[in-house]
């Protein structure tokens, strides 16, 4: 490992936990990567103020659409070019135009839910994501810190700002859990790992407080 650039040798991988022991890191990786929970957190987020399910189900279709489901299409292209190691972009370097691609997808859906008008709350929850994914992009230009850490807890914030204490402390075991996987893969090291809790819970902290919904 690579503790300047957090960017772990490729022939240094295997020799962290057996295949058996990371079977449950490698799981809660994937079902708690940040499309998946931002996408998940859209949801809510949108009939939280929808007129009726109909809307709701646009704007947050709209939402997931170009900040999850675009990027995700891009990466698993790129890998399947072997442009990219995998799905999770464990090399630094690899994940740089990744980035770009999704900030100019997350920028389109910003726009575009403004352009369908929906309530503020629904554009602000884009660009929350937009600055993270820039914040993001500007950090791994250096190091490499954890996405799946500021996915997680930037819906535990957003939620508790949005929704009240009781459903973000529901959430509130999964970011551990996200951290105890992240360490346990040695995909970051402990820093990196609180390095992207604090990303993700400072920026939509400081957004949602500010526009004071």
């Amino acid at each position: 490992m690579d503790y300047i650039t957090g960017e772990p040798p490729l022939d240094a991988l295997p020799s962290g936990p057996s295949e058996r022991d990371r079977g449950w890191a490698r799981l809660v990786s994937d079902i708690l990567s940040p499309p998946v929970v931002w996408g998940a957190l859209a949801l809510p987020i949108a009939f939280r103020d929808a007129p009726s399910r109909e809307q709701g189900l646009s704007w947050a279709g709209v939402y997931i659409l170009m900040v999850c489901i675009v990027p995700i299409v891009y990466i698993a292209w790129m890998v399947r070019r072997g442009k990219i190691t995998d799905l999770h972009m464990r090399v630094r370097t690899q994940r740089i135009l990744p980035f770009v691609v999704s900030l100019i997808a997350t920028a389109i859906a910003w726009w575009t839910l403004r352009a369908m008008g929906a309530p503020p709350v629904i554009p602000l929850l884009a660009l929350s994501s937009f600055a993270q994914i820039g914040l993001m992009a500007l950090i791994t230009l250096v190091w490499q810190i954890s996405m799946h850490m500021m996915s997680i807890a930037s819906a535990f914030v957003t939620t508790g700002l949005l929704f009240g204490t009781a459903p973000a402390l529901i959430i509130l075991p999964l970011v551990f859990v996200v951290a105890a996987a992240r360490l346990k893969l040695k995909r970051h090291t402990f820093m990196q790992v609180i390095a992207g809790t604090i990303v993700g819970l400072s920026v939509p902290a400081t957004l949602i407080l500010n526009a004071a919904l």
